[in-house]
């Protein structure tokens, strides 16, 4: 895609990504405690949100979530949220902001990274593997 622009989120970026998680999830969060935690999270040093931009709008955005693990022995990131929006899929911009993060893991030493999907999201299977990502755990989830 021409003219696109990949940096990290600021404060500005609030709407976009509340708009984005909103449709991802199929859910309206509610905004203050979204807005807390987006604010805490865009801050963390352990973090890295980015977000993909043409000359006239926001495109899409992904976050990487960083920590120390015994089990691996090291650091390790896991991919939190990716979304773009839907009429700019296939382009490759997905795959540049993924790159970012590849970036980013060879700078700080970090031995892993991790994604997950919802079983519901059949083609982000396909997404992931494309992108080099081997199919290798299974996540179990308690919702409280």
């Amino acid at each position: 895609m021409v003219n696109l622009n990949i940096r990290k989120i600021e404060l500005k970026d609030f709407d976009f990504i509340y708009d984005s998680i909103c449709n991802l999830q199929n859910e309206k969060f509610e905004k203050k405690n979204f807005e807390k935690i987006f604010t805490s999270n865009i801050s963390n040093p352990n973090y890295l949100y980015l977000i993909a931009e043409n000359k006239t709008e926001s495109i899409g955005f992904i976050s990487f979530h960083t920590q120390h693990l015994l089990h691996h022995s090291g650091i390790v990131g896991e991919i939190q949220e990716f979304y773009l929006v839907p009429d700019k899929r296939g382009q490759g911009i997905g795959r540049k902001l993924v790159e970012k993060i590849f970036e980013f893991c060879d700078e700080n030493n970090i031995i892993s990274i991790e994604v997950s999907t919802s079983k519901k999201r059949v083609d982000n299977i396909a997404v992931y593997e494309n992108l080099g990502f081997k199919l290798s755990h299974n996540k179990f989830t308690i919702y409280k």
